[in-house]
């Protein structure tokens, strides 16, 4: 592959990275103003986030098993158009079901891009550098999951939850527009006719590989754990007794910054140091970084969300480039939709029962939980056991 190519997928996939994760937390800045103004408790307001996690979640297998057969770029240019049209039309709508409803719409048009990215990549880099390279593509996440809160919260707070959202999608349809125009069509996947048997047998190897068990995991819980943390943060910085307005709350969104910087240095480190050292490493400091945000002190809480953030965007990016280095050729597609399943299924059920958590025992019983659910993810990285990868 010549350079020019390469930087060229890097980049479109960067923006279109930026694309997906504006548009699927969009609401998250704003979900206090939305609790208020429809009566909602911080658990009911975060089903606006998980319902399109949920949605996510679901489509990530058809839509990444589809791939095979329709091909890796129409497949996310598609069903992100979809996803930014719908972004469009959420800031108009007054109705919170109906709102539910098209999160969950639009989360599923969402998967096309993130189930089939990193088969997209693996296939077109020959698995040079994958690891660098999925780095990047994650970094685009951090950049997307930061802008679009921080821009979200600040308009939001000055023309209220829909002026922040619209602000967000119009962000997001820039992005869509570059990734579409800049996105090479693919020249090293062969397309498998619309098969049953042969697709499903895909599904069933990156389902029975031990060796992809442990991305899996780590994917589920640490998302999980992740979402619910930004979930709920605004809700406890905005309340007594550190009391911030909503514009200041956002700033703390600043943190993804650190997700940007280290997940390219982890999939980097992973390609020269080995993936389970760097992502047991990833995981210790994601935990010291949730243990350093318990007190009440804003400063404190700061520094504790950028160790955080950047602890959990340095593992998923090892996680991520693991799938895409571990799965057969035959199963790529499968097990890389298997990993957002996982990715945002957590996501999902994570953030509900996190935000559930949060509302019984307060800031400190979530952190409980939450220190659990890593350290379970570590111990599956820990005890995972290198073995030949299956043939296919």
């Amino acid at each position: 592959m010549s350079a020019g190519r390469l930087r060229r997928i890097r980049f479109a996939l960067l923006l279109g990275a930026l694309a997906l994760f504006a548009l699927l937390y969009a609401p998250q800045p704003v979900l206090p103003q939305l609790a208020d103004e429809y009566g909602l408790s911080p658990g009911a307001a975060a089903l606006l986030v998980s319902a399109a996690t949920l949605g996510l979640a679901v489509s990530a297998i058809p839509l990444g098993t589809l791939s095979e057969a329709i091909g890796r770029r129409r497949t996310m240019i598609t069903t992100l158009v979809i996803a930014e049209a719908l972004g469009l039309v959420l800031p108009w709508v007054h109705s919170f079901p109906l709102m539910v409803g098209l999160r969950l719409v639009q989360g599923a048009a969402i998967a096309g891009l993130a189930a089939v990215a990193t088969a997209y990549l693996a296939d077109e880099t020959g698995g040079v550098r994958l690891g660098t390279t999925v780095g990047l593509y994650v970094a685009g996440t951090t950049i997307g999951g930061m802008t679009g809160r921080l821009l979200g919260g600040i308009v939001g707070d000055f023309w209220g939850w829909s002026g922040g959202v619209l602000a967000v999608a119009l962000l997001a349809a820039a992005c869509t527009v570059a990734f579409v125009v800049l996105l090479p069509t693919e020249r090293h996947h062969q397309r498998q006719p619309l098969r049953w048997k042969p697709l499903l047998g895909g599904l069933s190897a990156a389902l029975r590989d031990p060796g992809l068990h442990p991305p899996y995991l780590v994917a589920a819980l640490g998302m999980g754990s992740f979402v619910t943390v930004y979930n709920v943060l605004g809700f406890r910085i905005t309340a007594p007794p550190l009391l911030l307005p909503p514009a200041l709350a956002a700033l703390a969104f600043l943190a993804y910054a650190a997700g940007t910087v280290t997940s390219a240095l982890a999939g980097r480190a992973a390609d020269r140091w080995g993936r389970v050292r760097v992502l047991l490493s990833s995981l210790a400091v994601t935990v010291a970084g949730l243990l350093l945000m318990l007190p009440d002190s804003v400063p404190v809480i700061l520094v504790g969300l950028v160790i955080f953030t950047g602890g959990f965007f340095g593992a998923h990016s090892v996680a991520n480039g693991w799938v895409g280095t571990r799965a057969s050729k035959q199963a790529r597609g499968q097990a890389s939709a298997l990993y957002q399943l996982a990715y945002y299924g957590g996501s999902s059920i994570g953030g509900v029962l996190g935000g559930i958590a949060y509302g019984a025992w307060g800031w400190s019983g979530m952190t409980l939980l939450l220190t659990a659910w890593l350290a379970l993810a570590a111990a599956a990285v820990l005890f995972s056991r290198p073995s030949p990868v299956p043939s296919g």
